[in-house]
């Protein structure tokens, strides 16, 4: 149990690392903004990181993504990835050349969020994208698990790709990952961390991947898994790439008001969702495999009822035939303090979501509800 520091209510949805609840964040943010900004800053300093997409006026523009770093001399972008050395931008890892990642397998069907409207899980799109009515079973995914991240989630279940950053046998190469994709590979799907931080390579080794299969009329879907929080550009060339190959881009949407995502996960701006609307109008060019897919984890006492419904409207208002799962939150990383997603709260978004017009919507991992 936390008290909130502005309003002095105690309760378990109020996290240890944030110390103000999700009401006042939303409603008296300036006085929650220095807790926020010292929960963030806390933890990027134990990862030897910028606190913050830097900002230094004369510092060179990085356009890698959404946070739009200006890295001053000597410094690194949000992403740890990027240097200004001399005045000039060094990519050290993410290149076109060169990954910072691990690579592993996974049977078919996989705890893949949006699985069940996929053709490799469910089926959808035979024959053309997947090999038999009930999809690949049996097959692997080649998952390729990214050690780098635009975002700064305090509750991340995947935190561990920071560990990835002093391992330098997790350089790999976009011909590994090729190789990799082997006949008995189905789909290669991108996440981590998050692509958004090493889009070249996402993009070269993908093209890679697919011309392979494509040479060898072998199904090998590309998917990513990510915040979508990459450049538009960027964005558009993995965007043919999965599309032609009959995968599709599942996009974590945290929340909905610029409030709550500053909290959780550090940004301020809005570049998800502006990619979210491109991802939707692609959409409709392959109804037969859904194309854009999205998620939100149901953080306790931060993404509630109302971040809920916006959500469910914009994507419904976007195409309402988006698949979307709404994730029960388990304690982890810098929210191992607070509670499990509870059942009636996440029935109640459930509802929500279908009253505001979505089709395909479901609770992705009931069994963590309590």
């Amino acid at each position: 149990m936390v008290r909130c520091e502005l309003c002095g209510r105690i309760s378990a949805d109020i996290s240890a690392a944030l110390r103000v609840c999700g009401a006042c964040i939303k409603e008296r943010f300036d006085d929650a903004k220095p807790y926020i900004e010292s929960a963030h800053a806390r933890i990027r300093k134990q990862h030897g990181l910028p606190p913050e997409p830097p900002r230094e006026p004369s510092g060179k523009k990085c356009n890698g993504c959404g946070n739009a770093c200006r890295i001053p001399l000597g410094g690194r972008g949000f992403c740890g990835l990027v240097e200004n050395v001399d005045g000039k931008l060094v990519r050290r890892f993410g290149t076109s050349e060169l990954g910072l990642l691990n690579l592993y397998y996974d049977l078919i069907p996989t705890n893949c969020v949006p699985a069940e409207f996929c053709a490799g899980s469910g089926g959808s799109g035979y024959p053309k994208w997947c090999r038999t009515p009930k999809g690949d079973v049996g097959y692997k995914n080649l998952a390729v698990f990214i050690g780098s991240c635009t975002y700064n989630c305090l509750f991340c279940q995947n935190f561990v790709f920071h560990e990835l950053a002093t391992n330098k046998k997790s350089a790999v190469t976009p011909n590994e990952i090729a190789e990799a994709a082997n006949e008995d590979t189905a789909c290669v799907c991108y996440f981590g961390g998050d692509p958004s931080s090493q889009m070249p390579f996402v993009i070269s080794s993908a093209k890679l991947v697919h011309e392979r299969a494509d040479r060898e009329k072998r199904v090998l879907r590309v998917c990513l898994e990510t915040n979508l929080n990459m450049n538009s550009e960027d964005l558009k060339q993995i965007g043919r790439i999965s599309m032609k190959s009959g995968g599709g881009i599942k996009a974590d949407l945290k929340c909905w008001s610029t409030e709550i995502l500053y909290a959780l996960s550090g940004m301020k701006h809005r570049q998800a969702y502006k990619n979210f609307e491109w991802l939707s109008k692609q959409h409709e060019e392959r109804p037969e495999v859904p194309f854009a897919r999205a998620s939100t984890l149901l953080v306790p006492g931060y993404v509630d009822e109302e971040e809920i419904r916006s959500l469910a409207s914009f994507i419904a208002d976007l195409n309402p035939s988006i698949p979307y799962s709404l994730l029960a939150f388990h304690p982890s990383y810098h929210m191992q303090d607070m509670p499990y997603t509870r059942r009636e709260e996440a029935e109640l978004f459930l509802e929500i979501c279908k009253k505001e017009g979505l089709q395909r919507v479901r609770i992705g991992n009931p069994w963590l509800l309590w």
